[in-house]
């Protein structure tokens, strides 16, 4: 049995498990399959390098590579195990190339998912630029690991070579463990301060959180891997940590948008089930039913004088619909559709231009919130 073996299985099959619910879950969520975004295809490819991933890493696992271990004379080497060893050259250099595209596309489909989840708050900002810093550094390290390195490039795969960046592989190592714990950290700063905004009940807050902070545990994996490749390099530690870090990062990816499906399953209500959602040009606006009814409520109070008392009933009906319409025409039940864990952000920037026109009714405020614009917010 392989080294790698049967953790590697199993947390395969349960990133399996996870992306398969998360693609229902947006099914249930956008309407119709073609209906799905970009990320969730790019969650489709990341799982595909990932198989090419743990396939190829157990070979690496069974074979050696041009990384001569010190105190070896080359020159013994028969004929038989220098081919062994540029096979296994070759393997490694699949393996890389595999991690690298593996994180860097789950990377993507969280700044994807944060982009959606952002888009009228000020964190939005911060994600353009890490998608900016995400993607650039992404194409600086493969140039310099492609290109620049070890050259030529057959070298990464010569027995002996004839330098130690193409066996080692020492600089492209750093490169990467700046790059993708530094991109790591961003990324995970960015849903945190969004946690504590969540008109959600504690228990969903620790819930979220945890979901969230298994991105912590990738940061790990990641130091990790770097370590036993710089500490063992003849050893197997540094596999197993590879392919920890994909599956954390696959996991960390998927969980947040697996809650309808589950949902749908398990007759669960919504995590923000005392608000419903009023659509706008920007997504869907939860707002409390109790909120509503206050409103509701305070439109009595508002009904003109001149208006006939057989009408008033009408006039009254009228506006409460509207109150929990928000205008347009269309009343939504609590239990209509399945919401995302990420669904009750609320904004803080009520004085941005683009979030100005969603409260044009002043039946959605009570005499007591008249003066300010309410929060909204953003569906993943």
């Amino acid at each position: 049995m392989s080294v790698l073996q049967p953790e590697a299985g199993i947390f395969y099959g349960v990133c399996w498990v996870i992306v398969c619910i998360r693609l229902i879950s947006r099914r249930l969520h956008r309407g119709a399959w073609k209906l799905l975004q970009l990320d969730d295809y790019l969650i489709l490819l990341a799982m595909a390098t990932d198989t090419v991933l743990i396939s190829v890493m157990h070979a690496v696992s069974k074979n050696s590579s041009n990384l001569i271990p010190p105190g070896d004379d080359v020159s013994q080497y028969s004929e038989a195990e220098i081919q062994t060893r540029t096979f296994g050259s070759k393997l490694v250099l699949v393996v890389e190339q595999m991690q690298l595209v593996t994180i860097w596309l789950v990377k993507a489909c969280l700044l994807i998912m944060y982009n959606r989840m952002t888009f009228v708050l000020p964190q939005h900002k911060i994600v353009i630029g890490t998608a900016i810093y995400v993607a650039v550094g992404f194409v600086v390290m493969e140039i310099l690991y492609l290109a620049v390195w070890c050259r030529p490039f057959s070298q990464y795969w010569a027995v002996p070579p004839n330098s130690k960046q193409c066996s080692a592989a020492t600089n492209h190592l750093i490169t990467n463990a700046v790059l993708n714990i530094s991109s790591d950290l961003i990324i995970l700063s960015i849903p945190i301060p969004l946690v504590f905004k969540v008109r959600l009940p504690k228990k969903n807050k620790v819930i979220l959180s945890i979901i969230f902070l298994i991105g912590a545990f990738t940061i790990v994996a990641a130091v990790l891997n770097k370590y036993y490749s710089f500490t063992h390099p003849f050893g197997t530690e540094w596999t197993i940590w590879y392919l920890r870090e994909s599956y954390t990062a696959i996991l960390c990816a998927n969980l947040p948008l697996t809650y309808p499906l589950i949902q749908r399953v398990f007759g669960l209500r919504n995590w923000s089930s005392h608000n419903y959602s009023v659509h706008s040009p920007y997504g869907s606006i939860p707002r409390s039913h109790s909120f509503s009814h206050a409103a509701a409520h305070s439109s009595e109070r508002r009904i003109p004088p001149h208006i006939p008392r057989g009408f008033r009933e009408i006039f009254r009906r009228t506006e409460s619909n509207e109150d929990l319409n928000g205008g347009l025409g269309r009343q939504k039940d609590d239990n209509d559709d399945p919401q995302f864990i990420t669904a009750a952000i609320e904004m803080d920037d009520t004085k941005s231009g683009r979030g100005s026109n969603l409260d044009r009714s002043p039946s959605w405020r009570t005499t007591e919130e008249s003066t300010r614009a309410p929060d909204a917010c953003y569906v993943v």
